[in-house]
């Protein structure tokens, strides 16, 4: 076969689908996301390879940026994607320069990632979506409409085509007179409910679930139903819908099963497709959205696909679940999680017809592009109705921190870090629904400062170490009361309120407290240093 022609193949949006995450990252596709990718080829940049147009390269043998002249390469020679393994944040940005540059889309490969197990999903996806370009070209494959119609021919019957849940999903034209249950089911686009209780009753359903049985139904004159037969639509074992034939004029015959038989195998594919038609593109959306919040995907890619204007302002949005820590049901948590998702989305999308959300761990992220200019004051009346929202339909309060409105798409990863800079500052303060930056910047940056002590031992007192591990040992207190202390400025009386302790207790454990520790309380680099890490102490204790 020529390679010069390229072959059938799947869209890149497809494969992406299917080979996304946990796999590989989109970084860059400068030409959209229906270039089609019509084979799969692997090449060693120590062995002479020939790529074509439309092909998927894999490169192996060469990592990041040590893959950039293969990538040109692939690129000159009109591949549609290359694929590289790639270890580092640097990687990642060399590669997506290279490619929009080169004007090929690149894949970042995750390293843990075999290669045989990528190329051999890939090859799936594209011998897949040839064999349905190639069932296509075939006679019998319209859309459902179609099927119906061409069934009905075949049978000289009435035909409608239901999914799982009896809906109505096509139905054919019929100039003979159609019985009183065809009439409901097409102007209500399911069958009576008293009817469809007797098909359950009678095991009508159980046996179209089960396999190809071709099951006859009689005719219930008292009714106003003629006699049926019908089969169940299936993938594999996974029923997807019902065939359904009226007698009509004429009578069924044996050579109608035949084509019923034939029908259903054809019909399972259009209602496979149509399946991953109606999941594919909110997945794409989301993992793209992940992607340009950490920075990996290339703006304009996402820009392209959700009919966005890159160089205007956009802003992110975080969201969390907050008062439901007492919850153990991890089924009922992911529930209340999904309605929040779903409750943002509508928002969101009501807002900006472009928005996107995705969900990353716990947290909800609602990006909202092609802003009127960089003022917050629409976002903040959308999330302040989305809080409120959530607080009327959830059992669990959410918070939201909101990002800055940075200039272009390519900047949004700043808003998004900002946004959790927000959120994480407002962890213990679950009464404040929505911040800004300018809201809690004082706990913003004490939050930093703490995770920087945190971080490095060098900088960590041992004095207080000790007064805490004091504490655990004699099952005291002078920790927390001397954070107390602290906190108030020095007033005894407000601190010993906070505490519910006499204010002479609490002059006795400040006294204990310096005995042990050895800080002098007097020195206000003293003081200022024993508070963070008494801070950073206690949020320790929280977080285990």
């Amino acid at each position: 076969m020529d390679k010069t022609i390229p072959l059938p193949g799947a869209p890149l949006r497809q494969l992406l689908v299917a080979v996304g995450e946990p796999l590989v990252d989109l970084l860059a596709a400068p030409r959209g996301f229906d270039q089609h990718v019509c084979d799969v080829v692997i090449i060693d940049p120590d062995e002479d390879a020939e790529t074509h147009p439309g092909d998927l390269v894999l490169v192996i043998g060469a990592r990041g940026r040590s893959a950039v002249r293969q990538v040109r390469s692939a690129a000159r020679d009109g591949a549609a994607a290359v694929a590289v393994k790639v270890h580092t944040d640097q990687d990642s940005r060399a590669l997506r320069d290279t490619a929009l540059d080169a004007g090929v889309a690149v894949l970042g490969v995750r390293p843990e990632v075999r290669w045989e197990q990528l190329e051999s999903l890939a090859r799936s996806v594209v011998d897949n979506a040839r064999l349905t370009v190639e069932a296509d070209a075939g006679e019998t494959l319209g859309d459902l409409f179609s099927l119906a119609q061409t069934v009905a021919a075949m049978t000289d019957g009435i035909v409608s085509i239901e999914d799982t849940a009896s809906r109505v999903l096509a139905y054919s034209r019929s100039d003979d007179d159609v019985d009183e249950l065809r009439r409901l089911s097409v102007l209500g686009r399911r069958g009576p409910e008293s009817y469809l209780a007797m098909l359950r009753e009678w095991g009508v359903y159980e046996r179209l679930r089960s396999g190809e049985e071709i099951v006859h139904v009689g005719e219930r004159p008292e009714l106003g139903i003629r006699r049926r037969m019908a089969i169940g639509i299936h993938a594999g074992s996974q029923p997807l819908g019902t065939i359904w034939v009226q007698e009509g004029a004429k009578p069924l015959e044996e050579r109608s099963q035949r084509a019923l038989l034939g029908a259903a195998r054809v019909a399972a594919v259009h209602l496979i497709r149509q399946r991953a038609e109606a999941s594919a593109a909110p997945k794409l959306r989301e993992n793209l959205l992940a992607g340009l919040l950490d920075g990996k995907v290339d703006a304009a890619s996402v820009a392209g696909n959700i009919g966005a204007d890159a160089d205007r302002p956009a802003v992110v949005v975080v969201f969390t679940l907050r008062g439901r820590a007492g919850v153990s049901d991890r089924s009922e948590l992911e529930l209340e999680r999904t309605e929040m998702t779903s409750l943002i989305s509508v928002h969101a999308a009501a807002y900006r017809r472009s928005a996107l959300v995705t969900n990353l761990g716990s947290r909800v992220y609602a990006l909202l592009p092609d802003l009127p200019g960089t003022a917050l004051s629409g976002v903040l009346g959308m999330t302040r109705e989305i809080v409120a929202a959530a607080g009327q339909h959830l059992r669990a309060g959410v918070q939201a921190g909101v990002g800055a409105a940075v200039p272009t798409l390519e900047d949004v990863s700043r808003s998004r870090a900002e946004a959790d800079r927000v959120l994480d500052a407002m962890a213990h303060d679950v009464d404040n629904r929505i911040a800004t930056i300018a809201d809690v910047r004082a706990r913003v940056v004490l939050s930093e400062l703490l995770t920087v002590l945190g971080g490095n031992e060098r900088f960590r007192d041992p004095r207080i170490d000790a007064l805490c591990a004091h504490d655990a040992e004699h099952t005291g207190a002078l920790a927390r009361s001397l954070l107390s202390y602290l906190e108030s400025f020095g007033d005894v009386r407000s601190a010993s309120a906070a505490l519910h302790v006499h204010p002479n207790t609490l002059r006795y454990r400040i006294r204990r407290a310096g005995e042990i520790s050895g800080i002098d309380l007097s020195d206000p680099a003293e003081r200022l240093a024993a508070h963070l890490h008494l801070l950073l102490h206690r949020r320790n204790e929280r977080n285990r």
